[in-house]
């Protein structure tokens, strides 16, 4: 009896534990496997992009509990006064040192181009750390927050510097540089509006518990940056690219090892000199496309500190402050992916002729903030910088891509990441200093764009007036 019992199969209890465990596992594993799906879909598994569009997707998860953590002690949980007083000291010693470290992390991680995936997993362990650091501080805003700050701040540049030289070594074929920027930043956004309601509602548990989650999520996001193909460390065909030459000098030189047999061979090695390609040597639209996308991350840094300030003291029409922050952040946060959407669709046409319009755009919306200073005005000005810094940034990529000699394209993606990092913490800076008058403060990011466009609109028409002379690899 016992035979045929077995011979039958498992008992109605036990297939009942199994239905009820399949009904409980399927969701989970259906949403991984169709995340797992997008993220490889078109080369990208094969090639190790989709592995590092998961990478993003876990930093962008974990930055931003850390700033719900943050934003909660720092604006949320103290009189305006003292608030205004803690975020000054917050950027204070914050943003005046990482101003002075900037500089450094972009020439520093590309001196390390065989650690690459080394140095993404330390800006996440030490971002993992941090943030079990300061859960310790954040109920009280002690001082000791501040340093810490700084040491993520510090870690999710130096991770930024370092994904945007990454990117060009993971592309699947006939794969286009501003497409893959494009599902790396859209997985960074989708990450970060999963991530950032679970951060509040563990803001209610307690103010620690964000940072907890924080550590959690880099904890893993060490361990899967290990995941990322070797190739990544690989720098075979780089050299270090320089963005200017020195005013009246030529252009630096290296000896240049070479690997002929012979006496030619020896010749070289002992002292042949080889001309260094800067940037400034492959045309005018990469250079003019960092002036104008420096001016758009100015604004953004801008806005972020200037009106965390404003709603802080005044919010929005009939609105909290924490609702009013929420609206303006939602409405950056949506146009930052719509420009990224619409980054891929375009596939890089015209990358001069696009940065050029995004500019006038969000300079003529600045305008219309500072002369119709309004909730609606505020709102739509944070959309369109939002779009307009996603847009312009996929097109200084393409500009990148098709200009830039590939042994050094790598080094120009780190440099010029890190020079667009500093425009965010001069604009971030000046929000900080500017007082509380929204039609001053809209009339200077109008004043900010407005030098952007100075700078590099009239170059960059007439660089496409031109064409590129270098053919575009896609």
């Amino acid at each position: 009896m016992a035979a045929a019992r077995s011979h039958d199969g498992p008992g109605p209890l036990r297939r009942t534990g199994r239905a009820i465990g399949h009904a409980l596992h399927a969701p989970f594993t259906g949403t991984a496997k169709g995340i797992r799906k997008a993220t490889h879909a078109h080369g990208a598994g094969e090639s190790g992009l989709g592995k590092l569009i998961e990478l993003h997707a876990v930093n962008g998860a974990g930055d931003v509990m850390i700033t719900v953590a943050l934003a909660s002690t720092v604006f949320f949980s103290v009189p305006t006064d003292e608030a205004r007083g803690r975020v000054a000291l917050y950027l204070a010693v914050t943003m005046a040192p990482f101003t002075l470290l900037a500089p450094v992390i972009g020439p520093l991680l590309d001196r390390l181009p065989h650690g690459r995936r080394a140095a993404m997993a330390g800006a996440m362990l030490a971002r993992a750390v941090l943030a079990l650091t300061m859960s310790g501080a954040v109920a009280t805003g002690g001082l000791e927050l501040y340093p810490a700050a700084l040491g993520v701040l510090v870690a999710s540049r130096a991770y930024g510097v370092v994904r945007s030289a990454v990117v060009p070594r993971l592309l699947p074929p006939r794969f286009s540089l501003v497409k893959a920027n494009s599902r790396v930043t859209l997985a960074g956004l989708l990450a970060t509006g999963v991530a950032a309601p679970i951060g509040a509602g563990l803001q209610t548990i307690g103010a620690p518990w964000p940072l907890y989650g924080a550590c959690l999520i880099f904890t893993g996001g060490t361990v899967l940056a290990f995941t990322l193909p070797h190739k990544v460390d690989s720098a075979k065909g780089e050299r270090r690219a320089q963005l200017v030459e020195p005013h009246g000098h030529q252009p630096s030189v290296r000896s240049r090892p070479s690997v002929a047999n012979g006496k030619k061979g020896r010749a070289r090695t002992n002292g042949e000199k080889e001309k260094r390609p800067g940037l400034r040597t492959v045309g005018p639209s990469v250079l003019h496309g960092l002036q104008a996308n420096a001016a758009h991350r100015a604004l953004s840094g801008f806005l972020i500190f200037f009106l965390a300030f404003l709603l802080r003291v005044h919010p929005l029409a009939g609105q909290s402050a924490a609702v009013s922050l929420g609206i303006v952040g939602v409405a950056a946060g949506v146009g930052n992916a719509l420009g990224t959407a619409m980054g891929s669709w375009l596939r890089a046409r015209g990358p001069e002729v696009i940065i050029a319009s995004v500019l006038g755009l969000a300079l003529g919306v600045a305008v219309l903030a500072a002369v119709f200073f309004s909730t609606v005005m505020v709102a739509a000005l944070s959309a369109v910088a939002g779009f307009t810094q996603a847009l312009s940034k996929l097109s200084l990529d393409a500009t990148i891509q098709r200009d830039v000699p590939e042994e050094v394209r790598t080094s120009a993606f780190a440099r010029s990441e890190t020079l667009l990092q500093m425009a965010w913490v001069v604009g971030g800076g000046i929000g900080i200093a500017l007082p509380l008058n929204g039609v001053l403060g809209m009339s200077v990011a109008a004043g900010i764009l407005a030098l952007g466009a100075a700078a590099s609109v009239r170059g960059l028409l007439s660089a496409a007036r031109r064409g590129s002379p270098h053919p575009r690899v896609a």
